[in-house]
């Protein structure tokens, strides 16, 4: 076996886990034979596709390569592990919360002690204006910033040709970058990105729950600029195109959900939106251009970003909620009655991030706990916030990199 020979097997064995898990192939743009394949006929049986993943690590595993090619090959078979596990989950193996975040994300999430909770929300106390409960006034504050839905778009809009414009000064991106946004109802996330291959994407944002003026920015730069549609680009770009443009690695070409590349993907969108609008910047982009746009006072943007700052702790909360939830230690309302208190969300909002667990299960790790890894990484490459410049370079090599987190040190 060569690397090229067990890369072709790895995209048609992700294709054909596809088949059981309509969540599980996020993006495809290689040879539509390969797809027509996998769709054609019955689904491969688990046990069958589990076997291929088997021999698929057995046989990358032992593939003598250079220094230019371990990258590759270390790839491949995190990349495998994961779909691996991820049959083994199909086939009915119950793992725990950290095992399986460790077999499909490289990172055995640690406990957050609820006294870390709490502590944010003593601060938030001090910061949210009325009296009554913290939850209360974070629900009365964020009523100030809703966007208003006949505004959601212009709003959306603004905020990615800015994060756009930013990016475009430190990463180079497609002669072909495009994409449409669509606005959907019904769905268990926020907002997602499709990537389509050939630098286009779909950027759907749902509008089931009112959109803060904090998500507007996020959800625009996060399935956006600096975020998942740059890094999709990037490493099709310069991965899997063919030879001399790229280096003709047909791994790239599909993108499994469920697998360590997702840590990244989402750690540095999450991140990216700190890289992009850093601190004051930020918050003079919101106060001056998107609460104006949106109708709303400006005065409210600096303690709703004094709040924003508290949010990022509490974020933790969803991990807390899946780990007691998908363990047996939460029964539903538990699990919704915690992230109502400890993340603030509202019971239609509990309930909503709950039927997203219930579909991604361990996948929440990957936007707070990503995030701080991908800070943690940046930092030690040189990239802290006092070094905009470097912390761009740091940002960019990584998401146009193959590296998985385990290659990392994550």
């Amino acid at each position: 076996m060569t690397l090229g020979d067990g890369a072709i097997d790895y995209v048609n064995l992700v294709l054909a886990v596809g088949r059981h898990d309509a969540n599980f192939v996020d993006a495809y743009y290689g040879p539509e034979a390969w797809k027509a394949v996998a769709e054609a006929g019955e689904p491969r049986p688990l046990a069958a596709l589990r076997a291929e993943a088997q021999r698929l690590l057995e046989g990358v595993a032992t593939v003598a390569v250079n220094e230019g090619e371990a990258i590759r090959r270390d790839y491949l078979l995190g990349q495998l592990g994961a779909v691996e596990a991820h049959i083994a989950r199909l086939q009915g193996h119950v793992f725990s919360f950290e095992d399986e975040a460790e077999a499909l994300y490289q990172v055995r999430p640690a406990p957050v002690p609820e006294a870390a909770f709490e502590a944010a929300l003593a601060r938030l106390d001090q910061i949210l204006p009325g009296s009554g409960s913290v939850q209360d006034r974070y629900q009365q504050a964020r009523g100030k910033v809703l966007v208003p839905v006949d505004r959601v778009d212009a709003v959306f809009q603004a905020a990615i040709a800015e994060a756009r414009e930013r990016t475009r000064k430190h990463a180079t991106l497609p002669a072909t970058d495009q994409f449409r946004v669509e606005y959907v109802t019904g769905k268990s996330w926020s907002a997602y990105n499709w990537y389509q291959g050939g630098g286009r994407s779909v950027i759907q944002v749902n509008l089931d729950l009112p959109i803060a003026m904090d998500r507007a920015l996020d959800l625009a730069a996060h399935e956006g600029y600096p975020g998942h549609y740059v890094y999709n680009a990037l490493l099709e770009q310069r991965f899997a195109r063919p030879e001399p443009e790229g280096r003709g690695w047909v791994e790239f070409t599909v993108y499994p959900l469920f697998s360590p590349q997702s840590l990244i993907a989402e750690g540095t969108a999450n991140f990216g939106i700190e890289v992009a609008f850093p601190g004051e910047e930020r918050l003079a982009f919101e106060r001056d251009a998107l609460f104006p746009l949106a109708g709303l006072d400006p005065a409210e943007a600096e303690r709703w970003a004094r709040v924003q700052v508290e949010m990022k702790t509490l974020a933790f909360a969803d991990n807390e909620a899946a780990r007691g939830y998908l363990d047996g230690a939460m029964d539903r309302a538990q699990a919704e009655a915690f992230l109502v208190k400890y993340s603030l969300r509202t019971g239609g909002q509990a309930a909503q991030r709950l039927r997203f667990i219930d579909t991604y299960r361990s996948y929440v790790i990957n936007y707070n706990l990503g995030e701080q890894l991908v800070r943690d990484w940046v930092n030690r490459k040189g990239g802290t916030a006092d070094q905009p410049g470097r912390r761009w370079e740091a940002f960019v090599d990584l998401i146009s990199s193959p590296r998985l987190p385990k290659a990392l040190g994550f």
